[in-house]
């Protein structure tokens, strides 16, 4: 049996790991799942062993690190929108426990040199920045114009070294932004990506603070857990030394996001979405990249939706009677 860890265990995506875990396995060995998170859902993925705690505070790291978990999944971030406007909190929380962690993993391996964890790391495109090309390569280069971008692209290189030095096993996925999350809005700036959806479906009504031009880079918390599970079992040695991933997703407007509301749920649903715009919320969402092709991970077997619709209809399969 395969012993997990899953940091970020309590939040929608890593929920949505651990169920995908207990149901199918990885490589079809079943799964001891711990979550550790700094809360978790009252009712919950039936995992073996829940642990709740701050990945900031001393110590915590360092006694997960000592169980010596087989497969290591590190989700646990503050989002986007709380990273910008708390400087101070996002680097505490978002570089500094991983950069510990790993530290913690090194020991480990360096009492057992057998020890050798594979590392999964929910990275984001928020690591690249403008001026950008029509679609994104595997080429192109990391500059991230926030905070959370920054956290996220100077983890990835810590999980890189650590590899290339045999302490782990990493991989980090750049994750586009998941929707439809379910559940109530946080305080990410992409949060309303998903509640233009999510509200008016559930019968609310919506805030875009955005103009309806705004293009961006989707895929669904379905695939979210799909690409999380395949990069535990990814073959490392296909990534020839390039352990960060753009990964597949389904590039569309706001406006091709509410016509594909409208195609499944009709215009009363439309009409819910209010315009307001926010002007925070839009300096943000200006410096994040629209489209990719993201050949490597599609070669490695990624896989995600071709189409907002398909998104949506991923929302009211999995998720819309919990809303």
């Amino acid at each position: 049996m395969t012993r997990v860890l899953i940091m970020g265990g309590g939040g929608m995506v890593g929920q949505k790991l651990a169920y995908r875990l207990l149901d199918e396995g990885l490589d079809g060995a079943a799964c001891s799942i711990t979550l550790h998170d700094i809360a978790m859902p009252e009712v919950g993925a039936p995992a073996a062993h829940t642990k709740v705690g701050n990945l900031a505070d001393a110590g915590v790291v360092e006694a997960l690190a000592a169980e010596k978990y087989e497969v290591i999944f590190h989700l646990a971030s503050i989002v986007s929108g709380q990273a910008e406007t708390d400087f101070d909190l996002g680097w505490q929380v978002n570089m500094l426990p991983t950069w510990r962690f790993l530290e913690a993993l090194r020991t480990e391996h360096e009492k057992d040199q057998t020890y050798r964890p594979r590392f999964v790391f929910t990275s984001s495109i928020a690591v690249f920045g403008g001026p950008y090309p029509d679609q994104i390569d595997d080429e192109f280069l990391n500059a991230p114009q926030t905070s959370y971008g920054a956290q996220k692209s100077i983890c990835e290189s810590m999980i890189s070294d650590f590899s290339r030095k045999g302490f782990i096993d990493g991989v980090s996925i750049r994750l586009p932004t998941i929707c439809v999350r379910p559940g109530k809005p946080n305080l990410a700036a992409s949060s309303f990506f998903s509640g233009i959806i999510r509200e008016p479906l559930n019968g609310l009504e919506a805030v875009l603070p955005v103009p309806d031009t705004v293009r961006h880079w989707h895929a669904s918390p379905r695939s979210a857990a799909g690409f999380l599970t395949h990069a535990a079992t990814l073959d490392t040695e296909r990534l020839n030394g390039r352990r960060a991933l753009n990964l597949p997703g389904v590039s569309c407007t706001v406006a091709e996001q509410i016509e594909a509301l409208r195609e499944v749920a009709g215009t009363d649903a439309v009409a819910r979405i209010k315009p307001q715009p926010d002007a925070a919320v839009m300096k943000i969402v200006e410096g994040w990249p629209r489209d990719f092709a993201p050949v490597r991970a599609r070669e490695l077997g990624f896989k995600a939706e071709s189409s907002f619709k398909e998104i949506v209809e991923v929302y009211i399969a999995d998720d819309l009677k919990r809303s």
